[in-house]
């Protein structure tokens, strides 16, 4: 054999250094498949055998657990190509041509550096010239054959998968929530009482408030924790209300019953001139690859889910479109979202503006040479109180029936936050006796372990003192359990909506929120003759619609208002916000 290379290994290759260059796919590979490791690195005893002093055989192997697809991210092989480039090398040494690259794009730029330095391509059974045309030519099938036979993997591979997603067997990650059957090859309830009850609180939260940002803030308000899972160990911790948990729960189908595959997927981009891997997002269900519905135990319906999708969506403020109302907010526009303009159609913003933050609805036009176009605006205040008037007049329940009804609500939410903090109680008094356990078994002549053991056991006493305390404070604070004088006053308060209504405890998103689950949409006209005044039609929820108007106040009228405190203001001080802002959908 090293007669039969000899005449392609000339002095000059010996003359600089031979360089191995190793690389397998996965890190999986690389501690399961040894054998294909030991092969690659016993090339250097082949350097030897074919001339090379062995203190000038270099191994390059940081790439070990790199794909080969693309040389982004290989720093290895952008290392060897820098040192052929700059002379250094005078043979490459690789198992086969797969490991040096299974990208042609590469595998050519490769074979161009190496035919220009003259440097020698060798593997377990031949060595070749770039510079020889055949010899080129052969590596270049090679290098071929090594890219399709990565694409036929993959093939197979994902042909693979698919067949198991089809039947709803393939492992994925479960949503906080569940846990993964391997029995069944399915998902299953989380059998942690505390994660299944977080997670239907969300759900309830989001189904009374409307918002993501709602919920947040009632888990933040009462001092709840929330299961999120650990991208790294998959396993779930409790982490503080943040939105990224409520979003990711809201958002995955898999808690409305349905086994999904292919809500995102890999794709390349050109981003500054180079390809960069990128993430493709399915938003819709008939764009998913797979969807099973009523494949395991669900927390909400599907119908749930895709109008909880619907609503998501409604509330984003980064687009604009006429159906898009918004979540309700905590300025004092009543007709945020709601109000239409009567003239062209537009949806209405709201703008507070002066030293009162007195609230308008404007419709904007597009601006023209830097100047913002007003199609129509109007003052809020007169058309607020008259559309209250209208809700609080359509509103009569049976006082019995209602009071009843909201008492048995209000206890039951506070039963449910009450049981949170038994459940988060419970789960660190087991972790303190867990870890009473562990220092009691363990030798207490072993002092290293045991002081370590002991500290943990006292950390987790100090946490469960601290959770308790917390508990204490928000049974007091949030009137976790009811007396009989919390009943009497909740009953008296559900007979009077109007006193509920303008009750300072009652906060602006709360009387927006009442108003949407019978109003529609508002639209707001502007009328000159005989007087000036303002067109209001209510359109309810019914399909019914009210007309009225309303005097349409001058400017001198407003500046007396506001002095009054007459005009709808936004509850922030002036000192804690600017002059002027909007609102509406993009409150």
């Amino acid at each position: 054999m090293r007669a039969a290379v000899n005449d392609k290994i000339q002095s000059i290759h010996l003359e600089r250094r031979a360089t191995v260059y190793l690389r397998q796919s996965t890190l999986k590979q690389v501690y399961e498949h040894r054998e294909s490791t030991e092969r690659q690195y016993a090339l250097r005893q082949r350097a030897v055998d074919l001339g090379w002093p062995a203190d000038k055989v270099e191994v390059i192997d940081e790439d070990l657990g790199q794909s080969g697809s693309s040389a982004e991210g290989r720093e290895g092989f952008q290392r060897l190509a820098e040192d052929v480039a700059q002379g250094r090398v005078g043979a490459i040494f690789a198992l086969e041509v797969s490991r040096l690259a299974r990208s042609c794009a590469d595998w050519h730029h490769l074979l161009d550096l190496c035919g220009l330095a003259d440097v020698v391509i060798a593997d377990e059974q031949a060595c070749y010239t770039p510079r020889d045309y055949n010899d080129r030519l052969l590596l270049g099938l090679k290098g071929q054959m090594s890219e399709a036979e990565l694409h036929w993997m993959r093939l197979r591979l994902q042909g693979g998968k698919l067949s198991k997603a089809r039947r709803g067997e393939l492992y994925m990650r479960p949503a906080p929530g569940y846990a993964w059957d391997s029995g069944a090859s399915r998902f299953c309830l989380d059998p942690d009482e505390q994660v299944q009850r977080a997670v239907r609180l969300i759900f309830e939260r989001f189904r009374i408030d409307g918002s993501a940002r709602a919920v947040l803030r009632y888990f933040f308000r009462h001092g709840l924790r929330m299961p999120a899972r650990d991208l790294s160990t998959g396993e779930v911790r409790w982490v503080a209300a943040n939105t990224n948990p409520i979003m990711t729960i809201l958002k995955n189908p898999t808690h409305a019953g349905a086994y999904v595959y292919g809500r995102t997927e890999w794709g390349t981009a050109l981003t500054g001139g180079k390809l960069r891997r990128k993430t493709i997002k399915h938003p819709t269900p008939d764009s998913w690859k797979i969807c099973l519905r009523d494949h395991h135990p669900a927390y909400i319906g599907w119908e749930e889910f895709m109008a909880n999708q619907r609503k998501l969506s409604e509330n984003r403020t980064n687009h604009v479109a006429l159906d898009q109302r918004g979540a309700a907010r905590e300025g004092a526009a009543l007709l945020q979202g709601l109000a239409l303009c009567g003239k062209c159609g537009g949806r209405m913003r709201v703008h507070y503006q002066g030293r009162h933050n007195q609230a308008q609805y404007q419709c904007r036009g597009p601006s023209q040479g830097g100047r913002m176009l007003f199609c129509f605006n109007v003052s809020a205040t007169r058309i607020d109180e008259e559309v209250a008037g209208l809700f609080l007049e359509a509103v009569q329940p049976s006082e019995i029936e209602i009071g009843l009804a909201v008492v048995r609500e209000v206890e039951r939410q506070a039963t449910e936050v009450n049981r949170q903090w038994q459940l988060r109680l419970d789960r660190a008094r087991y972790e303190a006796r867990l870890a009473e356990r562990r220092y009691k078994a363990v030798d207490p002549d072993n002092r290293v372990i045991a002081r370590t053991l002991e500290r943990e056991w006292n950390d987790r006493l100090t946490e469960v003192e601290r959770i308790d305390h917390e508990h204490d404070e928000a049974l007091r604070r949030d009137k976790l359990v009811l007396g009989d004088e919390d009943r009497a006053r909740i009953m008296s308060l559900a007979k009077d909506l109007p006193r509920v209504w303008k009750a300072k405890t009652t906060t602006h998103a709360e009387r927006k929120n009442l108003l949407r689950m019978l109003v529609r949409e508002v639209s707001l006209s502007p009328v000159e003759i005989p007087a000036r005044r303002t067109r209001v039609q209510v359109l309810w929820q019914t399909g019914a619609v009210t007309d009225f108007t309303v005097e349409r106040p001058t400017k001198t009228t407003w500046q007396i208002e506001a002095r009054e405190g007459r005009i709808a203001t936004s509850p922030t001080p002036k000192a804690a916000r600017p002059a002027s802002r909007n609102e509406g959908h993009h409150e």
